[in-house]
């Protein structure tokens, strides 16, 4: 603004390239409070566009992820077991009152180890998070599964008052305590057999496998001292 030879007053409008200077000036100057965090002094209204977000991808906590595991059936033995039974009366000959049975069962046990028992002592991780030790408890043998298809009354001999009063001798109820025997024998076979250590080698094997994904580089598992 200013005045002419005859002293009106005259307006100068800035010139299109000044305005242009000033708004570059401007955007500069606004970043830099940005940066320094002093934005919100000044339009503390208006959120900041230059405001940063953080984002948490992190993991689900180890020990849930193999807590979510449960019942882990780490390995199968199938066995074949024979019960041969004898029910004899006192002082009466076999022919006239008397039972011989021998029955064959094939079935399968599975050696379990219980993840969902694991505490914060079961599992150390290194502070780096290259390594980690995990304990668990021993394999157990869970109780054995009889399969009908596999098993059958081989031979089964009564006397004559026997045979008189079984019309219904071959109803499955009849069989029950020769499949209960079954099981006990092949329950024993798997105890003495190498099945829990085979589902240790197995577990071992899996949760290496499964840590090293996660990426853990070094993984120990070791177990609880063997049920009685």
């Amino acid at each position: 603004m200013g005045r002419n030879s005859d002293g009106a007053t005259t307006v100068v409008m800035a010139r299109p390239s000044r305005l242009r200077s000033l708004g570059v000036v401007a955007l500069i100057l606004v970043a830099a409070m940005a940066g320094a965090g002093r934005l919100g002094d000044f339009l503390p209204s208006l959120p900041n566009p230059f405001g940063s977000e953080t984002i948490d991808r992190t993991q689900p906590a180890l020990l849930q992820s193999l807590a979510d595991l449960s019942e882990y059936h780490a390995a199968t033995a199938n066995f074949q077991v024979i019960v041969d039974t004898e029910k004899d009366t006192k002082f009466v000959p076999s022919f006239i009152r008397g039972e011989h049975t021998v029955y064959v069962a094939g079935g399968s046990v599975d050696a379990i180890v219980d993840f969902s028992r694991l505490d914060d002592r079961s599992i150390q991780v290194s502070p780096d998070r290259t390594s980690v030790t995990v304990v668990l408890p021993a394999p157990i043998v869970a109780d054995p599964a009889v399969d009908p298809k596999e098993s059958r009354v081989v031979s089964r001999d009564r006397g004559v008052l026997d045979r008189i009063g079984s019309a219904f001798s071959d109803n499955p109820s009849t069989e029950r305590p020769l499949v209960l025997a079954a099981e006990a024998k092949m329950r024993d076979a798997a105890i003495a057999s190498d099945l829990r250590a085979k589902a240790e080698q197995n577990t071992r094997k899996m949760l290496e496998g499964m840590l090293g994904a996660l990426g853990y580089t070094n993984v120990t598992v070791s177990f609880s001292s063997s049920p009685a």
